[in-house]
Protein backbone atom coordinates (compact mmCIF):
# COMPACT_ATOMS: atom_id res chain seq x y z
CA UNK A 1 0.00 0.00 0.00
CA UNK A 2 3.01 2.28 0.68
CA UNK A 3 4.80 1.67 -2.31
CA UNK A 4 1.35 2.39 -4.12
CA UNK A 5 0.43 5.56 -2.79
CA UNK A 6 4.07 6.79 -3.38
CA UNK A 7 3.90 6.31 -6.83
CA UNK A 8 0.33 7.65 -7.45
CA UNK A 9 2.20 10.61 -5.29
CA UNK A 10 4.65 10.83 -7.78
CA UNK A 11 2.35 10.71 -10.68
CA UNK A 12 0.62 13.63 -9.10
CA UNK A 13 3.54 15.52 -9.19
CA UNK A 14 4.46 14.65 -12.73
CA UNK A 15 0.99 15.78 -14.11
CA UNK A 16 0.90 19.12 -12.35
CA UNK A 17 4.03 19.78 -13.90
CA UNK A 18 2.99 19.10 -17.69
CA UNK A 19 -0.61 20.64 -16.64
CA UNK A 20 1.70 24.40 -16.49
CA UNK A 21 2.83 23.24 -20.16
CA UNK A 22 -0.24 24.57 -22.03
CA UNK A 23 -0.10 23.34 -24.87
CA UNK A 24 2.10 19.63 -25.45
CA UNK A 25 3.58 17.63 -28.07
CA UNK A 26 5.46 14.49 -27.28
CA UNK A 27 7.99 12.46 -29.42
CA UNK A 28 5.99 9.15 -28.77
CA UNK A 29 7.61 5.50 -29.31
CA UNK A 30 6.01 3.66 -27.60
CA UNK A 31 8.41 2.43 -24.75
CA UNK A 32 7.48 2.70 -21.14
CA UNK A 33 9.13 6.53 -20.93
CA UNK A 34 6.96 7.99 -23.87
CA UNK A 35 3.89 5.78 -22.85
CA UNK A 36 4.04 6.97 -19.47
CA UNK A 37 4.24 10.67 -20.67
CA UNK A 38 1.30 10.27 -23.25
CA UNK A 39 -1.45 8.60 -20.76
CA UNK A 40 0.09 11.29 -18.03
CA UNK A 41 -0.13 14.04 -20.48
CA UNK A 42 -3.30 13.37 -21.90
CA UNK A 43 -4.60 13.03 -18.25
CA UNK A 44 -3.31 16.17 -17.35
CA UNK A 45 -4.14 18.37 -20.51
CA UNK A 46 -6.83 16.65 -22.15
CA UNK A 47 -6.47 15.67 -25.72
CA UNK A 48 -7.15 19.16 -26.66
CA UNK A 49 -3.95 20.59 -25.35
CA UNK A 50 -1.89 17.34 -25.95
CA UNK A 51 -0.94 15.37 -28.80
CA UNK A 52 1.49 12.44 -29.54
CA UNK A 53 3.39 12.03 -32.11
CA UNK A 54 4.91 9.00 -33.63
CA UNK A 55 8.15 9.11 -35.99
CA UNK A 56 8.09 6.42 -38.60
CA UNK A 57 11.26 5.25 -40.40
CA UNK A 58 12.64 1.56 -41.08
CA UNK A 59 14.57 2.03 -38.35
CA UNK A 60 11.45 1.90 -35.99
CA UNK A 61 10.35 -1.59 -34.79
CA UNK A 62 7.22 -2.95 -35.68
CA UNK A 63 6.52 -4.35 -32.62
CA UNK A 64 6.61 -0.96 -30.85
CA UNK A 65 4.70 0.83 -33.35
CA UNK A 66 1.88 -1.82 -32.49
CA UNK A 67 2.31 -1.25 -28.85
CA UNK A 68 2.44 2.69 -29.09
CA UNK A 69 -0.84 2.55 -30.87
CA UNK A 70 -2.55 -0.39 -28.51
CA UNK A 71 -1.78 2.18 -25.29
CA UNK A 72 -2.87 5.30 -27.45
CA UNK A 73 -6.60 3.41 -28.24
CA UNK A 74 -6.77 2.35 -24.37
CA UNK A 75 -6.01 4.75 -22.89
CA UNK A 76 -7.45 7.40 -25.47
CA UNK A 77 -3.97 9.37 -26.32
CA UNK A 78 -4.57 11.54 -29.51
CA UNK A 79 -2.28 10.19 -31.77
CA UNK A 80 -0.24 11.72 -34.80
CA UNK A 81 1.87 9.72 -37.44
CA UNK A 82 4.80 11.54 -39.04
CA UNK A 83 7.20 10.00 -41.67
CA UNK A 84 10.89 10.95 -40.90
CA UNK A 85 13.53 10.45 -44.00
CA UNK A 86 17.13 9.94 -41.59
CA UNK A 87 18.10 6.82 -44.40
CA UNK A 88 18.34 9.65 -46.59
CA UNK A 89 21.29 11.77 -44.59
CA UNK A 90 24.50 10.18 -45.25
CA UNK A 91 25.87 11.53 -41.97
CA UNK A 92 23.12 9.09 -40.30
CA UNK A 93 23.26 6.02 -42.60
CA UNK A 94 27.20 6.14 -42.79
CA UNK A 95 26.54 5.12 -38.97
CA UNK A 96 29.34 7.14 -36.76
CA UNK A 97 29.58 6.61 -33.29
CA UNK A 98 27.11 10.06 -32.87
CA UNK A 99 24.73 8.55 -35.26
CA UNK A 100 21.25 9.39 -32.79
CA UNK A 101 22.37 13.20 -33.44
CA UNK A 102 21.14 12.92 -36.77
CA UNK A 103 18.49 10.74 -35.95
CA UNK A 104 16.86 12.97 -33.26
CA UNK A 105 17.98 15.77 -35.37
CA UNK A 106 15.98 14.95 -38.34
CA UNK A 107 12.98 13.31 -36.20
CA UNK A 108 13.03 17.09 -33.89
CA UNK A 109 13.32 18.81 -37.17
CA UNK A 110 9.76 17.06 -38.66
CA UNK A 111 8.18 17.90 -35.07
CA UNK A 112 9.12 21.05 -34.88
CA UNK A 113 7.64 21.74 -37.85
CA UNK A 114 3.97 19.96 -36.85
CA UNK A 115 4.19 22.23 -33.67
CA UNK A 116 4.53 25.59 -35.20
CA UNK A 117 1.31 24.50 -37.82
CA UNK A 118 -0.90 23.24 -34.85
CA UNK A 119 -0.06 26.18 -32.16
CA UNK A 120 1.85 23.71 -29.80
CA UNK A 121 3.85 25.45 -27.44
CA UNK A 122 6.16 23.00 -25.90
CA UNK A 123 7.71 19.68 -27.36
CA UNK A 124 8.77 17.10 -24.80
CA UNK A 125 10.27 13.71 -24.55
CA UNK A 126 10.93 10.70 -22.60
CA UNK A 127 14.44 11.26 -21.42
CA UNK A 128 14.84 10.39 -17.63
CA UNK A 129 17.51 11.09 -15.33
CA UNK A 130 19.22 7.39 -15.80
CA UNK A 131 19.53 8.66 -19.54
CA UNK A 132 21.51 11.32 -18.80
CA UNK A 133 24.78 9.32 -17.41
CA UNK A 134 24.55 6.73 -20.98
CA UNK A 135 25.96 7.37 -24.43
CA UNK A 136 22.75 9.04 -25.79
CA UNK A 137 24.00 11.57 -28.83
CA UNK A 138 20.73 12.29 -29.16
CA UNK A 139 20.82 14.38 -26.59
CA UNK A 140 22.48 17.30 -27.87
CA UNK A 141 20.23 17.73 -30.94
CA UNK A 142 17.46 17.16 -28.46
CA UNK A 143 18.83 20.03 -26.98
CA UNK A 144 19.38 22.26 -29.77
CA UNK A 145 15.13 22.42 -30.76
CA UNK A 146 14.58 23.02 -27.19
CA UNK A 147 12.88 19.97 -26.17
CA UNK A 148 11.89 19.75 -23.07
CA UNK A 149 12.08 16.20 -20.53
CA UNK A 150 10.03 16.98 -18.13
CA UNK A 151 10.93 12.78 -16.06
CA UNK A 152 14.60 14.22 -16.46
CA UNK A 153 13.73 17.29 -15.19
CA UNK A 154 11.82 16.03 -12.15
CA UNK A 155 14.66 13.42 -11.09
CA UNK A 156 12.57 10.88 -12.35
CA UNK A 157 15.01 7.62 -12.10
CA UNK A 158 13.85 4.35 -14.70
CA UNK A 159 12.29 2.80 -11.51
CA UNK A 160 10.41 5.56 -10.89
CA UNK A 161 8.74 5.67 -14.15
CA UNK A 162 8.38 1.85 -14.12
CA UNK A 163 6.58 2.38 -10.72
CA UNK A 164 4.44 4.90 -12.24
CA UNK A 165 3.50 2.90 -15.38
CA UNK A 166 2.70 0.10 -13.40
CA UNK A 167 -0.35 2.08 -11.31
CA UNK A 168 -1.71 3.40 -14.47
CA UNK A 169 -1.57 -0.10 -15.73
CA UNK A 170 0.08 0.18 -18.59
CA UNK A 171 1.37 -3.33 -20.69
CA UNK A 172 4.71 -1.83 -21.10
CA UNK A 173 5.36 -0.74 -17.75
CA UNK A 174 8.33 -4.19 -17.62
CA UNK A 175 8.92 -3.71 -21.20
CA UNK A 176 13.10 -4.09 -22.14
CA UNK A 177 14.27 -0.76 -23.80
CA UNK A 178 14.11 -1.72 -27.62
CA UNK A 179 15.99 1.33 -29.13
CA UNK A 180 15.93 2.16 -32.60
CA UNK A 181 16.96 -0.67 -35.26
CA UNK A 182 19.93 1.06 -36.30
CA UNK A 183 21.57 0.62 -32.66
CA UNK A 184 21.91 -2.83 -33.32
CA UNK A 185 24.59 -2.38 -36.38
CA UNK A 186 27.80 -2.55 -36.13
CA UNK A 187 29.35 1.71 -35.64
CA UNK A 188 30.97 2.21 -39.30
CA UNK A 189 28.67 -0.70 -40.78
CA UNK A 190 26.73 1.57 -43.19
CA UNK A 191 23.10 1.69 -41.92
CA UNK A 192 20.74 0.27 -44.78
CA UNK A 193 17.05 -1.05 -44.79
CA UNK A 194 18.44 -4.76 -45.76
CA UNK A 195 20.57 -4.84 -42.46
CA UNK A 196 17.42 -3.30 -40.58
CA UNK A 197 14.82 -5.57 -41.83
CA UNK A 198 17.40 -8.69 -41.22
CA UNK A 199 17.86 -7.34 -37.60
CA UNK A 200 14.01 -6.90 -37.23
CA UNK A 201 13.05 -10.35 -38.70
CA UNK A 202 15.90 -12.02 -36.25
CA UNK A 203 14.77 -10.51 -33.19
CA UNK A 204 11.01 -11.81 -34.23
CA UNK A 205 11.92 -14.92 -34.57
CA UNK A 206 14.05 -15.52 -31.14
CA UNK A 207 10.86 -13.71 -29.72
CA UNK A 208 8.55 -16.86 -30.96
CA UNK A 209 10.64 -19.63 -30.01
CA UNK A 210 10.10 -18.20 -26.57
CA UNK A 211 13.40 -15.82 -25.40
CA UNK A 212 11.87 -13.43 -23.50
CA UNK A 213 13.77 -9.90 -22.05
CA UNK A 214 16.61 -8.23 -23.01
CA UNK A 215 17.72 -9.32 -26.52
CA UNK A 216 19.81 -7.95 -29.08
CA UNK A 217 20.43 -9.41 -33.01
CA UNK A 218 23.65 -7.47 -33.24
CA UNK A 219 24.68 -7.22 -36.83
CA UNK A 220 28.32 -7.48 -38.31
CA UNK A 221 27.77 -7.20 -41.87
CA UNK A 222 28.66 -11.37 -43.10
CA UNK A 223 27.63 -12.45 -39.43
CA UNK A 224 25.58 -11.98 -36.47
CA UNK A 225 25.60 -11.99 -32.63
CA UNK A 226 23.16 -12.74 -30.37
CA UNK A 227 22.94 -10.97 -27.26
CA UNK A 228 20.11 -12.78 -24.53
CA UNK A 229 19.83 -13.22 -20.79
CA UNK A 230 21.84 -16.51 -20.09
CA UNK A 231 18.48 -18.23 -19.04
CA UNK A 232 17.45 -18.40 -22.75
CA UNK A 233 20.63 -19.74 -23.26
CA UNK A 234 19.63 -23.55 -23.34
CA UNK A 235 16.94 -22.54 -25.21
CA UNK A 236 18.62 -20.83 -28.24
CA UNK A 237 21.04 -23.64 -28.22
CA UNK A 238 18.71 -26.11 -28.11
CA UNK A 239 16.88 -24.76 -31.61
CA UNK A 240 20.70 -23.49 -32.54
CA UNK A 241 20.21 -25.78 -36.52
CA UNK A 242 16.94 -23.64 -37.01
CA UNK A 243 17.98 -20.41 -36.24
CA UNK A 244 21.54 -20.60 -37.78
CA UNK A 245 19.28 -21.73 -41.19
CA UNK A 246 16.90 -18.56 -40.26
CA UNK A 247 19.56 -16.25 -40.59
CA UNK A 248 21.34 -17.78 -43.50
CA UNK A 249 17.87 -17.89 -45.09
CA UNK A 250 18.07 -14.17 -44.83
CA UNK A 251 21.19 -13.19 -46.13
CA UNK A 252 23.69 -13.69 -43.14
CA UNK A 253 26.43 -16.42 -43.54
CA UNK A 254 27.29 -17.07 -40.01
CA UNK A 255 25.75 -16.33 -36.39
CA UNK A 256 26.98 -16.59 -32.95
CA UNK A 257 25.93 -16.41 -29.62
CA UNK A 258 27.37 -14.00 -27.38
CA UNK A 259 28.45 -15.92 -24.05
CA UNK A 260 28.42 -12.98 -22.16
CA UNK A 261 24.68 -12.64 -22.65
CA UNK A 262 22.64 -9.07 -23.12
CA UNK A 263 24.49 -6.13 -22.35
CA UNK A 264 23.86 -2.21 -22.67
CA UNK A 265 25.41 -1.04 -25.48
CA UNK A 266 27.22 -4.16 -26.80
CA UNK A 267 28.68 -2.72 -29.91
CA UNK A 268 30.46 -0.03 -27.84
CA UNK A 269 33.29 -1.85 -27.30
CA UNK A 270 33.64 -2.88 -30.28
CA UNK A 271 34.53 0.38 -31.72
CA UNK A 272 37.01 1.26 -28.82
CA UNK A 273 38.85 -1.73 -30.38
Amino acid sequence: LEDYVSAMSTLGQLETHLAGLERVLLGYSGGTDSALLAVAGTRALGPERFLAVIGRSPSYPRFQYDAALAVAAQFGVPVLEAATDELNDPNYAANPVNRCYFCKGELWAVVTGIARERGFATIIDGTNADDANEHRPGLRAGSEYRIESPLLELGWTKAMVRSAARELGLPAWNAPASPCLSSRIQFGLAVTRERLHQVERGEAFLRALGVAGDLRVRHHDVRVRIEAEPAFFPLIEQNWPAVNKFFQDIGVPAVELDPRGYRRGGLLPVLAR
